[in-house]
């Protein structure tokens, strides 16, 4: 067991942590909401002040933060924790960030001989509960190999992408082709049930044909079809909107600067940045079924 230090517990950071003082870790949490911070307390979790009174003595700090400027803010800079860790710190920052961004961060860690790995993660805040996430790592072997003890008690599949930034591009791709495929679900049921079909019925044929995909097998976006998914909770909880935006637009950006072209993808970082502007940016990205269904 390792002494952990847990650094942003909003919905997905929080069941990690979760997770790893019931696998029988010791965990110092870290977190702007001290409401966020009393449920891990309750749960056994050690506390502290300050960012870098949370990371001393820890022999893998863990960030889960909403952008890359929190990403940065927390390890670079004259008041950054790059400064104060020692090499025998494991550093994973599981946020999905820019790759550049993480090669930056992976960059002056390794100048100060500190190891770090980006696994941003797949599955949802019902992954991260379940302890069934997919981690998506960049950076060295050695580094990766050290990690996958501890990623193995948050996550089911552990995959190595490749070098420093390589979690993040694999991570965008994944997100993409995820909004891609609700959007085309979404549309898909609106119109079976414009035409008189059960949009139960439609799903499961749709399943168990060649439309079948995790959007509709798993995470189905039309209200009642599928017990425990955001969709037949009003939209509230999973994946936020506002987050499945940010995401499409590092996408975005990265195919810009690789000029690699994204039809699909552009049309869905559109649908989303007008569903988010029209006040649904809090609610779960499986909502841009309400545009389809002409609600908004």
């Amino acid at each position: 067991m390792a002494n952990i230090t847990f650094i942003g517990l909003g919905n997905m950071g929080g069941p990690m942590a979760h997770n790893l003082i019931k696998a029988g870790h010791t965990v110092t949490v870290f977190d702007l909401s001290a409401d966020a911070v009393k449920v891990l307390v309750d749960d056994g979790a050690r506390t502290a002040d300050t960012v870098h009174a949370a990371a001393e003595g820890a022999e893998v700090l863990i960030t889960m933060l909403p952008a890359g400027e929190h990403v940065e803010a927390v390890y670079l800079g004259d008041e950054g924790l790059l400064n104060t860790l020692t090499s025998s710190t494991l550093v994973i920052d599981s946020s999905t960030i820019a790759p550049e961004t993480a090669r930056g961060v992976a960059e002056k860690a390794t100048e100060k001989g500190i190891a770090f790995l980006d696994a941003p993660v797949s599955g949802g805040v019902g992954g991260a509960k379940a302890g069934t996430l997919t981690f998506i790592c960049g950076g060295e072997d050695a580094a990766f190999e050290q990690a996958r003890p501890v990623l193995e008690d948050m996550g089911k599949n552990i995959f190595h992408a490749g070098p420093h930034g390589a979690g993040q591009v694999a991570k965008i791709c994944n997100n993409m082709l995820l909004a891609i495929l609700m959007n085309g679900t979404c549309e898909a049921l609106a119109l079976g049930v414009k035409n008189g079909l059960d949009p139960a019925v439609l799903s499961e044929i749709m399943r168990q044909s060649s439309g079948g995909n995790w959007a509709l097998n798993v995470y189905n976006p039309w209200p009642g079809v599928m017990e425990g998914v955001p969709a037949s909770n009003d939209y509230q909880g999973g994946f936020l909107v506002d987050l499945m935006n940010k995401d499409l637009g590092l996408a975005f950006d990265n195919a810009v600067k690789n000029k690699a072209p994204i039809p699909m993808g552009s049309l869905a970082r559109n649908l989303y940045a007008l569903h988010g502007q029209q006040g649904n940016g809090r609610l779960d990205f499986s909502s841009i079924q309400r545009f389809y269904r002409g609600e908004e």
